[in-house]
């Protein structure tokens, strides 16, 4: 290995040359370089604030819920590339990939039977669009196109799924005009009310013809706002599709994998979709991951067509290292007790997160399974807000109006209340 940058002459490079996500080019300020990362624990190759190693508040975007540097995931890495670390899956195939697929079709819900892997959840969600669409057109319906999601969602950042992101207000507002137009229903109420499922019924009906798809993220809605609503507005949806012939999709790529205190967050309704995206966790935060699932009907019916194959191909499609860490990663999640870690995070979260609820500008604290959110009622300042967590030895990465944690499923309780602290920190201070 090459001899490690000075972190001056590495942050110099940085600002010239990387491009960070959701960011300027050049960047406007300097990220933070981490050495290494242990636990739940990123250690900086220079102190910030004092603090030379701060804890995850966020599990590297949701992904990390093993903590970093886990023993069990960096066996199968190396078991794996003394094997192969690639080979292309057309026409081929490879253990990892099939023991992958099995597990996912085995662990999700009844009827999801088949599994198309794929780079990152927005490939998936693009490819559980591309499904949809390709289903009714091999049908002879090639009018059902559109899709119909609820405000407030999130779905990725490549063009069908940010179609289906809030188009106002949410960080694709700029396309409007550009991207497929929509059908959208207004964002879902916290608690259940039969109004909002009336209109979710009635739009669903009247597009019947032109809609080959309803997708929504399950009780959780990520990015798009962090916002929580009652599972039973899923088996609205599901009534409502089955009565209309139109397909269902879950994007669970962030609710996925014990997140809300279910494995999948389709439990807490009882119900499941006709195709699903899972991504982020799969691979416990190792490396790029994703799939789409979906039910024999689904792959029937593109198969049916006068072009019966799903015309998608990445080239990393399979890949076997990332494949085998995320049957490690699996099993190591479903080898422990992990909802019972899932629901005591949940419990420090509501109990650590409280005292944010008397702060000046803070308009809601809300927590489920393990996620905790503070919302504000303005604008976070995200380099005050920042500093604040840092000062307190805790990586946070708030955004729009909120200081939110979804720390990985590891973390003790006395760094899950250093968390808390950051958090309240943050949102005084932000």
């Amino acid at each position: 290995m090459p001899e490690p940058l000075p972190p001056a002459e590495l942050i110099a490079l940085d600002r010239a040359h990387v491009w960070h996500p959701y960011g300027p080019m050049p960047g406007r300020t300097d990220p933070l370089v981490v050495e290494s990362a242990s636990g739940v624990r990123l250690r900086l190759a220079e102190p910030a604030h004092g603090q030379d190693e701060l804890v995850d508040g966020m599990s590297s975007w949701w992904s990390a819920i093993h903590g970093y540097n886990h023993p069990v995931l960096n066996e199968a890495a190396r078991g794996q590339l003394d094997r192969m670390s690639h080979v292309m899956f057309g026409g081929l195939t490879h253990e990892p990939a099939v023991r992958l697929a099995t597990r996912l079709v085995e662990i999700t819900p009844e009827p999801l039977r088949h599994v198309f892997l794929c780079d990152s959840g927005s490939v998936s969600v693009e490819v559980a669009v591309k499904m949809c669409l390709q289903h009714w057109r091999s049908l002879g319906r090639p009018a059902k196109r559109r899709l119909l999601t609820w405000r407030g969602g999130y779905h990725g950042d490549t063009w069908q799924p940010m179609s289906v992101c809030d188009p106002e207000g949410g960080m694709h507002e700029l396309w409007s005009g550009v991207l497929p137009r929509q059908v959208f229903a207004g964002p879902p109420p916290v608690a259940y009310e039969e109004s909002y499922a009336d209109e979710l019924r009635e739009l669903i009906g009247r597009h019947a013809d032109e809609v080959a798809a309803v997708i929504v993220e399950p009780v959780v809605q990520g990015a798009g706002g962090m916002r929580f609503h009652d599972p039973a507005y899923l088996r609205v949806l599901r009534e409502a599709c089955d009565a209309h012939d139109v397909l269902l999709v879950f994007d669970e790529i962030a609710t996925g994998f014990g997140r809300t205190g279910t494995l999948f967050a389709a439990e807490h309704a009882r119900v499941a979709p006709d195709v699903m995206c899972v991504g982020k966790a799969l691979t416990g935060g190792y490396l790029s991951l994703a799939a789409t699932l979906c039910t024999a009907r689904v792959a029937e019916g593109i198969s049916r067509g006068e072009v019966p194959v799903l015309a998608h191909g990445p080239t990393f499609m399979g890949n076997p290292l990332a494949t085998a860490v995320a049957c490690a990663s699996i099993d190591l999640l479903l080898g422990q007790d992990w909802a019972r870690e899932v629901k005591r995070i949940e419990t420090g979260l509501l109990d650590g997160l409280a005292p944010a609820a008397e702060l000046p500008g803070v308009r809601e604290v809300r927590a489920l399974g393990a996620i905790g959110v503070v919302q504000l009622d303005h604008p976070v300042d995200m380099a005050a807000a920042t500093a604040a967590a840092v000062r307190e030895g805790v990586w946070l990465r708030p955004f729009r109006d909120l200081v939110y944690v979804m720390p990985p499923y590891v973390t003790g309780d006395e760094d899950l209340a250093r968390i808390c602290r950051a958090v309240c920190a943050a949102a005084r201070e932000g």
